[in-house]
């Protein structure tokens, strides 16, 4: 039997979210509780953080099994540790969210020391391909699962600055659609969600804080005739991605822009 019409409601799944521990990937875990969603874990580095978001998610909801592992999901051996604890305390995997993003300010390409090239590719790119292959195993032999990946409109538009960055979130939303296409036979939906700007989040606090990139945002902001993004916006997507009423969409990149462009 394959795997196509299997589904499984939220409150039955197991939802793993990696970058859960603050901005798009908390108000996604938010979300996900709101909805029914009885077990979640949260991944991330730092372990106050972490912890700092558990009690907030088990303080507005009491009855949720919800757990927090500290690792850095850029490295191949923490990324099937993360699957093998998450497995193992929740019994189970069933939707899988890769919410990481760099410590990065956008830079024209000739202004960029070329050392940093590697690691903004690495540090952008690598976690969501690391976790989508630890993840598969279980996977594929249970018949069932989502992959839900965060990138950009930077992976659709050409913008001055995000040369390196572009590159990075193209490589992912490339990787969800090809993942998607290998993976359909055993129930596996695999999608790409590319927001613009993000408001009430680290990243957008930090290139409004850089003269350049803040010129260049603020010109971007002023094309949002819908408002620019906010984590609850992102999450409401995420959730239903997961979700069985999206049982027949895989391999989309859809964006969350407030009209930024039609990307």
């Amino acid at each position: 039997m394959t795997g196509t019409n299997v589904t499984k409601s939220l409150d039955q799944s197991s939802v793993l979210i990696v970058g859960g521990t603050s901005g798009v990937g908390l108000a996604t875990a938010m979300e996900f509780a709101s909805a029914g969603a009885t077990r979640i874990t949260l991944v991330g580095r730092s372990v106050e953080r972490g912890e700092t978001a558990l009690a907030a998610l088990k303080g507005k909801f009491s009855e949720l099994h919800a757990e927090f592992i500290s690792a850095d999901a850029n490295n191949p051996d923490e990324a099937m540790r993360v699957v093998a604890q998450c497995l193992e305390m929740q019994g189970g995997l069933d939707v899988l969210v890769n919410t990481t993003s760099a410590a990065y300010v956008p830079k024209l390409l000739f202004n960029m020391d070329i050392n940093d090239v590697p690691q903004i590719l690495n540090q952008q790119a690598l976690a969501p391909l690391l976790m989508s292959r630890a993840a598969l195993p279980h996977m594929r032999e249970q018949k069932f699962g989502v992959i839900i990946n965060i990138a950009s409109d930077a992976a659709k538009v050409p913008t001055p600055g995000e040369t390196v960055l572009g590159a990075a979130m193209a490589a992912i939303c490339l990787f969800s659609r090809t993942l998607a296409i290998e993976g359909k036979r055993d129930g596996i939906r695999v999608n790409a969600v590319t927001p613009s700007l993000i408001n009430g989040t680290t990243v957008y606090d930090r290139v409004m804080d850089d003269p350049f990139s803040a010129k260049l945002f603020a010109n971007a902001a002023k094309l949002a005739s819908l408002g620019v993004a906010e984590p609850e916006d992102l999450a409401s997507l995420i959730v239903f991605l997961a979700s069985p009423a999206a049982r027949r969409i895989t391999g989309q990149a859809v964006s969350v822009n407030g009209g930024i462009s039609a990307a």
